[in-house]
C-alpha cells in the first residue's frame, strides 16, 4: 500500500528509517517498504547497511552518481506500490503519527494526485555563520499549509511529499536539465502544465543539520545557475518565479546593465550583511536579483 522513498548521499540515514518503520510496525496489516538508494556516496555504508536487517526495508548503493533527479525517477520507477511518500534523508520526523496521517489522508481521497506535508526548523536560535539559511527557512518555507494552499506549485518542496504513481509517472522528474538545484521547482511547474494538483496538508518534518551561509550562498549561486539554464533553454515560463519575472522586467527595459555594475560595487558588502549575525532577506533577495542578471 505505501512505498517509502529516500534518496541518500554521504549521510547516515539509518535513524530515520528505524524511526518510520516502527510507525509503520505498529500499524495494524499495513503493506509498507522503506527503500533507501544511496547516489554513489563514498560514506556511511557501514551504517546504512544495517537497515538491510529491518523488516520491509532495503538499502542499495548505486554504482555512480545519477543526481537528484534521476534517483527519485529510479525510486518510483522500483517501488511496489502505488502510494509513493518521498522523503529526504536530512529530515527528522516531529509527530509519532506521520505516517498514520498519511495514511488517513489516503483513506478519505482515493482520487489524489500529489501531497505535500510541509517543513518546520529548529524554534533554537543557531549559531550566528548558520543564521541566513534558519531565518530564510522559517520566514519562505515553513508555512502552515493554508497559506502554502494560496499558491500550491509555488509552495511546493520536494523533501517530504506523498504521489499517486501513475501520476508521478506521467511526469517525473526532468533529467536533462543540469544538478543544479532547481529540480523541484522545475517538476513543480511541470506538475502545473500538467494540470496535476497539489494538495498540502499539515505532516511537516524537521530540516536537520543547517549548512552554513557560507555554504547557504554557494548553493544558492549555483541554484541560480540552475535557474538561467531553464530560462534560457525555454524550460518553464519566466513568469512563473517572483525572481525570473523581475529579471525578464529589467531585461525587457534593457536595464540588466544597471544590476551588473551594482553587483559589481555592492556583492562584498551585500555577502558581509548575509553572513553576518543579521542578515536581511530583502538584501538576500537583492543579491539574488543581481546574480542571475550577473550570470
Amino acid at each position: 500500500m505505501l512505498s517509502i522513498l529516500i534518496p541518500t548521499y554521504n549521510y547516515n540515514i539509518a535513524p530515520l528509517v528505524l524511526e518510520i518503520q516502527q510507525q509503520c510496525s505498529f500499524i495494524t496489516n499495513l503493506e509498507y517498504e522503506i527503500v533507501v538508494y544511496d547516489d554513489g556516496s563514498k560514506l556511511y555504508h557501514h551504517e546504512n547497511r544495517q537497515i538491510n536487517n529491518l523488516a520491509n526495508c532495503s538499502y542499495k548503493i548505486l554504482d555512480q552518481n545519477i543526481g537528484r533527479s534521476a534517483i527519485r525517477n529510479l525510486l518510483a520507477k522500483n517501488a511496489t506500490f502505488k502510494n509513493l511518500l518521498f522523503l529526504d534523508a536530512d529530515v527528522r520526523l516531529i509527530s509519532d503519527r506521520f505516517i498514520s496521517n498519511y495514511l488517513d489522508f489516503i483513506k478519505l481521497n482515493q482520487n489524489y494526485e500529489i501531497v505535500y506535508g510541509g517543513i518546520v526548523y529548529q524554534t533554537e536560535k543557531p549559531e550566528n555563520d548558520q543564521l541566513l539559511r534558519w531565518i530564510y527557512g522559517n520566514e519562505r518555507e515553513a508555512l502552515f499549509a493554508e497559506q502554502r494552499n494560496l499558491n500550491p506549485h509555488l509552495a511546493f518542496l520536494t523533501l517530504n511529499f506523498l504521489a499517486n504513481k501513475d501520476v508521478f509517472l506521467k511526469v517525473k522528474f526532468n533529467e536533462n536539465i543540469p544538478n543544479l538545484r532547481y529540480e523541484d521547482m522545475l517538476f513543480s511547474y511541470d506538475l502545473k502544465l500538467a494540470k496535476i494538483s497539489i494538495q498540502h496538508i499539515n505532516n511537516q518534518v524537521v530540516h536537520n543539520g543547517i549548512e552554513n551561509s557560507e555554504l547557504f550562498l554557494k548553493k544558492t549561486n549555483d541554484a541560480l545557475k540552475g535557474l538561467k539554464y531553464l530560462l534560457d533553454h525555454k524550460i518553464i515560463d519566466a513568469n512563473y518565479t517572483r525572481i525570473s519575472k523581475m529579471y525578464f522586467k529589467l531585461k525587457s527595459f534593457r536595464m540588466l546593465f544597471l544590476m551588473r555594475f551594482f553587483f559589481y560595487v555592492a556583492h562584498k558588502p551585500m555577502k558581509k550583511n548575509l553572513l553576518k549575525e543579521n542578515p536581511s532577506l530583502f538584501i538576500f533577495d537583492i543579491y539574488r536579483l543581481a546574480y542571475l542578471s550577473n550570470l
